[in-house]
């Protein structure tokens, strides 16, 4: 019997507007029974429920409140790889739908796989494109690239190709761009596709590309690493073949307020990092010292996206424990909110009125991680709550 999509989407909005299961319910702890917490976790409210036509991974709000999502295509069957939220749910195809349809012999004008965007301090939208045709493989030729979107008139303005930074198994992921003081600078993630990344550092002015701390460990998979979300491993497993853990080397990353340090993870390992900016530009610094650089900030959970507010404090997607975390500047960790609702916590976004939002990108139902069962339920949660402080601006 066919199923009716619209119910579907009825019947997840009813579910996510309905917000964690209350004591006593059918659910939850019977009444006076509640199990003892030391310090109970904050609360998150729905923002958005996206009928993504993918797995959204990526998020990003600009100043006058519109909402897009980044649906990376994992297979090369995804329909749109960059969209834009409307105020009823539905994404349509950003800037529009033929720049979503990529063309190899057009890479520099159409999107490929696009995992991360991001707003820089003038409101332009600067998008990645990873340049994969399927989720893995070799880039397509001038397929990597940087993508900065007037957003005033909804049009590419300019593209800069990162060729010279990606290699045969890069899987480019995360974005943070710098433009301010006479610097337009822009870090990149590489995770890679076997579990070794590196960092790109982007001369935004220049268009020169840097690939650093490339064979270090703290860009890499930490191995024997299993994560746990929604009480499942998330395990991979082809055929008959024994299940394993994913790959995932460098992934999220997050820039403290004045620029000068970029703290970054690989998605497979528990491990925060630290390293400073201005050696990640500087050419004279070979990677032998660069490597000694490198701070190792010690145990954060396993998480996806990072990002951090004006008072440099690193906020974490405990995505093992459907939570927002927080990481200060003395390293001590706290969890800031829970909710069940947050489904492989990723991508963070801080608005200028101190709101704090993050996406339910649900990358742990999709087929890779079942069996090849697609256990994803549109619509996607963005989720969101206050803070006390500001964006990094």
């Amino acid at each position: 019997m066919p199923l009716d999509r619209r119910r579907l989407i009825g019947s997840g909005l009813v579910a996510l507007a309905a917000g964690p299961a209350r004591a006593g319910s059918s659910h939850g702890t019977p009444p006076g029974r509640e199990p003892p917490t030391s310090r109970p976790a904050g609360v998150l409210e729905l923002a958005m429920a996206a009928d993504a036509p993918s797995t959204p991974t990526g998020l990003a709000i600009a100043r006058g409140g519109r909402m897009f999502v980044m649906m990376p295509r994992f297979t090369g069957s995804e329909p749109v790889t960059l969209g834009e939220v409307l105020p009823d749910g539905s994404v349509k195809p950003y800037p529009d739908a033929r720049t979503n349809n990529p063309d190899p012999k057009d890479p520099q004008a159409t999107l490929f796989h696009v995992p991360n965007g991001v707003f820089d301090r003038n409101d332009a939208f600067w998008i990645l494109d990873s340049g994969l045709p399927e989720g893995k493989g070799k880039p397509v030729p001038g397929g990597a690239k940087l993508v900065e979107i007037d957003l005033t008139r909804d049009r590419i303005r300019r593209v800069i190709p990162l060729d010279a930074g990606v290699v045969a198994d890069s899987s480019l992921n995360d974005l943070r761009v710098d433009v301010r003081d006479g610097r337009a600078l822009a870090y990149i993630t590489d995770q890679g596709q076997g579990g070794q990344g590196a960092i790109l550092a982007v001369d935004l002015a220049s268009g020169r590309v840097t690939r650093r701390l490339a064979d270090h460990p703290s860009t890499a998979t930490q191995e024997g690493v299993v994560k746990v979300v929604e009480l499942r491993p998330v395990m991979e497993q082809k055929g008959d073949a024994p299940a394993k853990s994913p790959k995932g080397g460098a992934n999220g990353i997050a820039l403290s307020p004045d620029g000068s340090r970029l703290y970054y993870a690989p998605l497979m390992s528990r491990r925060l990092y630290a390293v400073e900016t201005a050696a990640l530009l500087d050419p004279a610094i070979t990677d032998a010292a660069l490597a000694a650089k490198v701070q190792d900030l010690g145990e954060k959970g396993m998480t996806g996206g990072l990002t951090t507010d004006s008072q440099d404090r690193v906020y974490l997607s405990l995505q093992e424990l459907n939570a927002v975390g927080r990481r200060l500047p003395d390293g001590t960790v706290e969890v800031l909110a829970a909710d069940p609702r947050l489904i492989w916590a990723d991508t963070f976004w801080i608005t200028p009125d101190r709101w704090l939002y993050i996406s339910s990108a649900q990358v742990n139902r999709r087929p890779e991680y079942n069996r090849g069962q697609d256990l994803q339920q549109p619509p996607y949660a963005i989720l969101r709550m206050r803070i006390d402080a500001d964006p990094v601006l």
